[in-house]
């Protein structure tokens, strides 16, 4: 038998490739639904469903593509056919589209046009230095943090994909997300999102694909504490009561790293986070509209258009967090009203802070990431913010549930 503990994306990850091999899992998870972060709910001030925030995958993640296929899900998630990347600079008015490429020698960049205004070729080519390995090093330690192509594309790329500020950044964290993405072409950036929510894509099919397989899940169980002896789990305190284990069992944490941590004092996790800012405005978009915008110069960063409402995410907000939500609403509807030409009276909305979304991705707290195995010999660790050697995305959490389960899955069958 193989414990799950947290039914986020890592846990559902680990979840589901543990049970597709045929192992007994269980499942349990602290809150009353499944997702974790990645969540979607009934508002009732908008009196619609909507995601607790916006996450953008790309379609060359490759342990998105496997979780999807892995529970049925392969068409949830919708997106241009092309890498196109619009921008639009509130300061100014000014938008134009980053368009790469879909083949793997960059010939777009000899095409003004399909660039970032303003830039030259030699700019792009000193990204390279990015790509190779900067172990303990921030962006600004490797790049020149300045100029147009700084501005226009690689800060709010950058932003968004480490959430926290690019300055200060991992140079590692920041050049493996180069690596898999860009590096590859442009048919692996294809921005994709989950349609038509969250828990439709990632986590409904998951759950299901899981009840097939025969797995035992429980929602509203939080775990306690657990027991460790001879260097190994046990057992196992539920809300509910104590579970012993068996010979052969396992059991995966997969849950946020303050609780990691309370469950295992003596663990090193990241301990400084950053927090996000989301914004959902209930206004079907009139036309057809780009799936996603990027900002320069505005409170919002990126502004995307969904089929019955246009929402808004802001990566690295702790700076905006403490503002009423009102009058956070309110700066951010400017935004998106100069975006898109529509009025500036605000629609119905709903702002939802994260304060601890992620972790900090500098080179400290990335240093403090611990690996999947513990010195535990049945026990294990899943979850974004382990050392998965990518930022806290969805790709990372998936990935590491995988590698999670592939761990346990050896001990069980030991």
């Amino acid at each position: 038998m193989i414990h799950v503990v947290g039914a986020g994306l890592a846990g559902l990850s680990a979840a589901v490739a543990l049970a597709a091999q045929g192992a007994r899992v269980v499942l349990s998870e602290a809150a009353r639904q499944a997702g974790g972060r990645c969540r979607s709910y009934h508002d009732s001030q908008l009196d619609m469903t909507i995601d607790n925030g916006n996450h953008l995958v790309l379609s060359g993640n490759p342990a998105v593509h496997r979780f999807l296929e892995a529970i049925g899900a392969q068409g949830r998630l919708a997106g241009p056919s092309v890498a196109a990347f619009p921008f639009f600079d509130v300061a100014t008015g000014k938008s134009w589209t980053l368009r790469p490429n879909d083949g793997v020698i960059p010939w777009w960049l000899l095409d003004s046009n399909r660039r970032v205004p303003e830039t030259g070729i030699g700019e792009y080519v000193a990204i390279a230095s990015l790509m190779r390995r900067h172990p303990g090093r921030r962006i600004d330690e490797v790049l020149p943090c300045k100029g147009n192509l700084w501005e226009r594309f690689l800060r709010p790329l950058f932003v968004s994909v480490l959430n926290t500020p690019p300055e200060e950044s991992s140079a590692d964290l920041a050049g493996a997300v180069m690596r898999e993405t860009f590096a590859k072409g442009g048919r692996s950036i294809h921005p994709r999102v989950a349609t038509p929510s969250l828990a439709a894509a990632f986590v409904d099919p998951a759950l299901e694909r899981l009840r097939q397989l025969g797995a035992d899940i429980h929602l509203g169980r939080r775990l306690a504490g657990l027991k460790l002896q001879h260097g190994k789990v046990t057992s196992l305190a539920f809300t509910d009561g104590e579970h012993a284990l068996e010979p052969g069992d396992s059991v995966i944490l997969a849950v946020p790293p303050w609780t990691a941590q309370e469950l295992l004092p003596g663990l090193t996790v990241p301990d400084a986070f950053c927090a996000i800012v989301n914004a959902h405005f209930k206004l079907a978009p009139l036309s057809e509209l780009p799936l996603i915008v990027g900002l320069i110069g505005g409170t919002a960063e990126w502004v995307f258009a969904f089929s019955d409402r246009l929402s808004v995410t802001v990566s690295a907000a702790d700076r905006l967090v403490d503002i009423d939500s009102e009058v956070l609403a309110q700066a951010l509807w400017r935004d998106v009203a100069a975006v898109h030409g529509l009025p500036e009276t605000t629609p119905p909305w709903r702002i939802v802070k994260e304060k601890r979304a992620t972790f900090a991705a500098t080179p400290a707290q990335n240093a403090r990431r611990p690996s999947s195995s513990t010195q535990w010999s049945n026990l294990f660790l899943a979850g974004d913010w382990t050392d998965t050697g990518l930022p806290a995305t969805i790709e990372g959490a998936l990935r590491s549930g995988e590698r999670a389960a592939a761990l346990a899955s050896r001990v069980t069958l030991q």
